[in-house]
């Protein structure tokens, strides 16, 4: 049974991670067109997750913990705007570093990861319920 219970805290852990990667693609997604009102401010940057292992101190089993939830220090595009409120003398803005091709992709790529972990999660406690059953 605790090779059981471990499968499920390893595919919660997965499912938690690959959540909180999803909220951070869906800031990115929606900020992708906040700029500065301030001729020369600092428009949305990108937000990035970085994943790492933590042991389960009660199971031995490695789980995937949030390590950091950090910013994307790539340059800023600048776009021709000189009607814009945050545009410098020149007429450009600071847009943000958020590419939405790329988010997408990230996202359905977290999506898949997370439904791969519920299905173990669900396969897990299936095998669980199966051995009780057979115990009875």
């Amino acid at each position: 049974m605790d090779a059981l219970s471990s499968i499920m805290k390893i595919a919660g852990s997965g499912m938690h991670a690959q959540s909180k990667r999803l909220e951070i693609t869906s800031e990115n997604v929606a900020n992708a067109n906040s700029t500065s009102d301030t001729p020369g401010g600092e428009p949305y940057r990108r937000k990035t997750v970085t994943f790492g292992e933590m042991v389960d101190k009660s199971s031995g089993a490695s789980m995937v913990t949030i390590d950091d939830v950090g910013r994307d220090m790539s340059d800023f595009p600048m776009e021709y705007r000189p009607n814009h409120p945050g545009a410098d003398a020149q007429g450009y803005v600071k847009m943000p570093n958020v590419n939405t091709l790329v988010e997408m992709t990230d996202m359905r790529e977290a999506s898949r990861a997370y439904e791969a972990n519920m299905n173990m999660f669900a396969n897990g406690r299936r095998m669980r319920d199966q051995t009780i059953q057979m115990l009875k």
